[in-house]
């Protein structure tokens, strides 16, 4: 009777809709709502064959992921590199009406596919501005973080939430680094309305927390008691000054709006080229140690040390350091920095301020 009754359900609603929920995601493009599809089955991703794969079915994935509208069914095989041949391939033949809220409700026969044929998806990238935003806190830094959701602000719960996610948040916002992630325990801080219906997974990396890969909770109980909140630093100033132009002079930051300097240990060409980027000021100019320490010392506030940037970074709060006031240095291990200047290029530079030019 139990056969006959799943003999039954299989004739009436297809196949695949009796398997659990796919989680899908776009790899290898440009940002996260472009790239091959992959869909996570038993604790292992694998790719979707195109084989009846359209713009109907990409409407349905870039629904999911919560990107913009349907652009265009690039073949997966152009985002490299390429999927591995022992990766499974776990959609063979895919019928989608477009209207289905995921992938998982498309309708699937079996096929024969090889990853020549894996399918991709394009949509636009949703509009970044004012869609995450920190709130009842001291300072647009601070506070219980919302998304803009379907055009309403939206908490986040905290399930699954972590520093990582955190991150991405403070770096989108333009303020410092992620100090503290947590719950608000506290009803006076806690939302109304709405409550995000998805799971993000950061890995820290990301611009912003669109980029980050974001799934539909399937069983969620989330309340507002569980409402998360964020703390990052405030986004500091920074200046050289002593030098002969803006670009060349005594590192200062400006904290809790004190300006103070930075201690050189283990400063190097790195953190020099992510002043030189924040400041638009060009690239840093190689000097030997006694200009370094041309444009004299600093006095009041030590306010950095041990800052460790790896190029990539767009200002120097994203770089990691010390606390804010902690080091063991004196005025005199202050950073001094020199910059091409915005419209130099490198070698004209160098030779200008040796003197050569």
């Amino acid at each position: 009777m139990a056969l006959l009754l799943s003999l039954i359900l299989v004739i009436c609603i297809g196949p695949g809709l009796l398997e659990s929920s796919y989680r899908v995601r776009l790899v290898r493009g440009p940002h996260r709502c472009e790239g091959r599809v992959e869909v996570e089955k038993n604790g292992q991703w694998g790719t979707v064959c195109d084989d009846g794969w359209n713009l109907k079915a990409v409407a349905v994935v870039c629904r999911e992921l919560g990107c913009g509208e349907a652009k265009g069914t690039p073949s997966g095989f152009v985002f490299e590199p390429k999927a591995e041949e022992t990766q499974n391939i776990f959609i063979q033949d895919i019928n989608c009406s477009g209207i289905e809220d995921t992938l998982a409700k498309c309708k699937k026969e079996d096929g024969s596919c090889t990853h020549d044929e894996d399918a991709g998806a394009a949509c636009e990238l949703p509009d970044t501005v004012d869609t995450v935003r920190l709130v009842n806190g001291l300072g647009r830094c601070k506070g219980r973080v919302e998304v803009k959701y379907q055009n309403q602000w939206s908490t986040v719960c905290k399930e699954g939430w972590n520093l990582q996610a955190a991150k991405v948040v403070c770096r989108q916002l333009g303020c410092g680094r992620a100090i503290l992630t947590r719950g608000c325990f506290d009803k006076a801080f806690q939302g109304q309305g709405p409550i995000w219906p998805n799971q993000v997974s950061c890995s820290g990396k990301e611009l912003t927390l669109q980029d980050c890969l974001s799934t539909p909770w399937e069983n969620s109980s989330c309340t507002h008691e569980e409402d998360t909140w964020v703390h990052c630093e405030d986004p500091f100033e920074l200046k050289l000054e002593g030098g002969q132009s803006r670009c060349s002079g005594l590192l200062a930051v400006k904290h809790d709006g004190i300006w103070g300097s930075v201690c050189d240990d283990d400063w190097g060409e790195e953190e020099d080229e992510v002043v030189c980027r924040q400041l638009g000021c060009g690239v840093p100019l190689s000097q030997p140690l006694n200009a370094r320490k041309r444009f004299g010392q600093g006095s009041g506030r030590i306010w950095l040390d041990d800052v460790h940037c790896s190029r990539s970074e767009q200002s120097l709060e994203q770089c990691r350091h010390r606390f804010w006031g902690y080091h063991d240095c004196t005025h005199k291990e202050d950073v001094n920095v020199i910059c091409s200047g915005k419209f130099c290029s490198w070698n004209p530079c160098i030779l200008a301020w040796r003197g050569e030019g």
